[in-house]
């Protein structure tokens, strides 16, 4: 059993129950949730209150929030949307992708302890903590500032245990510089999970992390590009390789984000991440785990998916 932080406070590994690893109550910028609001759309905690609701009601126990400070973090609405939906809420420290040119001279070693604050004393000028650690690259490669910030995850990691998600592109196969940068920091690979892995079909590359040792986040869902269906088509092809205890299965869905301005200047009611997953947080109990099971997966792999494995994760 293991410790995790939640936005309420601490709680068991044990207690995970059903666990998306790969969601977000919302999507913005640092800041606008403060200081531009309205461009979130009207009754916005409420709105995500009652779409929580709904995923609990429908048996989804936890879900592992991914936004960091860049992509608009605000502790005090997940704090208020956790305890109304009685959602375990557990948010992360880190870094996306932007980094502002201002910060390129920061160090490693200074992020670090920014992150670290966040995980043992807790976001400034509250008491929420973080219960995990997250760096980023995508199509352009690890940059040098994302150098700095995967290197800065790395040495939280190693002063407080705690896990690694990584938000990578499988499309140019970015993992293996990342998955090269924890070992030089000497982080254990067992901790680590890479996420966004179903945006490819490559099992061969998606075999190779798993043999680093890490854990795989097939976290896109319905996603772009590839298919709804031929993305679980690789989940179970990497299950029946031997390889299902180290999959985490969830959508990257985003419940709350930027509603845009129409043509006509009228301002949408929904944001365009709504409308491409209408079913939100229960796209994968609509949709995947039914495909899963006409695969040949068993209640006890579903299971292991969405309970065992977010606690292997945490108490490994």
């Amino acid at each position: 059993m293991a410790t995790i932080n939640s936005v309420l406070g601490e709680i068991d590994s044990k207690d995970l129950g059903f666990t998306l690893m790969h969601e977000h109550v919302m999507v913005a910028a640092s800041g606008l949730s403060t200081h531009y609001p309205d461009l979130l759309g009207p009754n916005r905690e409420q709105r995500a209150i009652e779409c929580l609701k709904t995923a609990k009601a429908h048996g989804i126990d936890t879900m592992l929030d991914a936004t960091t400070f860049d992509l608009g973090r605000d502790p005090a609405l997940l704090k208020n949307v956790a305890e109304a939906s009685g959602m375990n809420l557990i948010n992360v420290t880190g870094w996306w992708l932007d980094v502002p040119r201002f910060m390129h001279g920061v160090g490693a070693n200074q992020m670090a302890d920014e992150f670290i604050k966040d995980l043992t004393e807790g976001f400034r000028g509250t008491n929420i903590k973080a219960g995990m650690l997250k760096c980023a690259a995508d199509f352009e490669g690890v940059t040098a500032p994302l150098e700095t910030m995967a290197r800065a995850v790395a040495r939280a990691h190693l002063q407080t245990g705690v896990p690694i998600m990584v938000h990578s592109y499988p499309t140019g196969h970015v993992a293996r510089r990342q998955i090269a940068i924890f070992k030089e920091e000497g982080v254990d690979l067992g901790k680590v999970k890479i996420d966004h892995s179903n945006d490819t079909t490559d099992t061969e590359y998606l075999q190779w992390i798993l043999d680093q040792g890490c854990f795989l986040g097939l976290d896109r869902y319905p996603g772009r590009l590839v298919s709804p269906h031929m993305r679980t088509v690789t989940l179970k092809r990497l299950m029946d390789m031997g390889y299902g205890e180290r999959l985490c299965p969830s959508h990257d869905c985003i419940c709350l984000h930027v509603h845009n301005e129409q043509p006509d200047g009228s301002i949408a009611e929904q944001h365009d991440f709504h409308k491409s997953n209408p079913d939100q947080y229960l796209f994968m109990h609509r949709h995947v785990i039914p495909e899963l099971q006409q695969l040949g997966a068993t209640d006890r792999d579903i299971e292991m998916l969405f309970v065992d494995n977010p606690r292997r994760l945490f108490e490994a």
